[in-house]
């Protein structure tokens, strides 16, 4: 066990910086990282050829895996968290005027219908703003990482030689989840977006998981203690990252940093591990898969993680 070496990839991150660094490492295994600068790219080629003994991946994206069955199980460490109120954007000239207004049209999603950040907006229209989903067609920019999924009929592909950015820009699309545009007729559908999460955060504790990590089944059943070594690992780096944070020792704080500074504030950890301190989000996340014909059915939070993490706090 001592020389067992993990093939991880994980994207590079102030709380994840001492486990790329060698700082902080497992007890009982060492990671070997592969290179991961476009993370996305990372959680398909898990999922459809499980080329990594350890991986983060969109939470999205794990559930769907795990109800086809795929071979792996996340450990309650959550490496990415966001607010999603500003990935909605709307061309302006299209009669947009309000979430409501989006009933009966068509929208757009960047890449696939199960990518975590369209969930989470998906969500926001639906529980803040009363927007009957159903009433929407889905226009997708790309496939899903779980091959095997097949979304509800009401999700559609965008033709093909078109571009998101490009329909969304010249109105053909009014609006759209997940995109980056610059033009002047895009913006925002919900505004004030940024100020919106926190008061989402404040008032009722919305504080959407994007990212999860996830271990192959057959080295968890090898090694009994893998899934709490690496749940400690994750949740060490982050500790020292927290307390920088809070001491404000980082010289040059980054967008992320800055924005977990304020979550700081508001909550104190930003970035909580375990089941026990995020079953409101994580039992939130499983119904809005529910919801949104994710997944077909519900899961208790507990079964997604191994049971000796169950109890785990970091």
């Amino acid at each position: 066990m001592s020389n067992l070496k993990l093939k991880t990839a994980l994207a590079a991150r102030g709380h994840t910086q001492a486990l790329l660094d060698g700082s902080v490492t497992p007890r009982t295994c060492a990671f070997e990282f592969e290179e991961a600068p476009v993370i996305i790219k990372v959680f398909r080629r898990m999922v459809r050829g499980l080329e990594f003994d350890v991986s983060e991946m969109a939470m999205t994206t794990y559930l769907c895996a795990r109800a086809h069955g795929k071979a792996f199980t996340a450990i309650p460490a959550f490496p990415m968290r966001a607010f999603h109120h500003g990935a909605i954007l709307h061309n302006v000239k299209t009669g947009i005027r309000s979430p409501k207004d989006l009933e009966g049209r068509r929208v757009g999603v960047n890449r696939g219908y199960t990518v975590t950040t369209g969930l989470w907006a998906r969500s926001i229209l639906q529980h803040e703003y009363g927007v009957d989903l159903a009433r929407i067609t889905w226009v997708l920019s790309g496939d899903e990482h779980v091959a095997e999924y097949r979304p509800p009929s009401n999700v559609v592909p965008l033709e093909n030689g078109k571009k998101i950015e490009d329909v969304l820009i010249s109105g053909e699309l009014p609006a759209a989840i997940g995109v980056k545009v610059d033009a002047p007729d895009v913006r925002p559908l919900i505004p004030n977006a940024r100020e919106a999460g926190f008061a989402a955060l404040r008032e009722r504790g919305l504080y959407p998981i994007n990212h999860t990590v996830v271990i192959r089944n057959d080295l968890l059943a090898a090694n009994p203690d893998l899934a709490v070594d690496v749940f400690n690992a994750f949740a060490e780096a982050k500790r020292q990252y927290v307390e920088r944070l809070a001491q404000r020792q980082i010289p040059e704080p980054s967008t992320d940093d800055e924005f977990f500074r304020g979550v700081m504030e508001i909550r104190g950890d930003p970035l909580p591990y375990g089941i026990e301190p995020n079953r409101q989000m994580l039992e939130a996340i499983v119904q809005h898969a529910v919801e949104q014909g994710v997944i077909p059915e519900r899961v208790a939070v507990e079964e997604l993680f191994p049971r000796n993490t169950r109890a785990l706090t970091g």
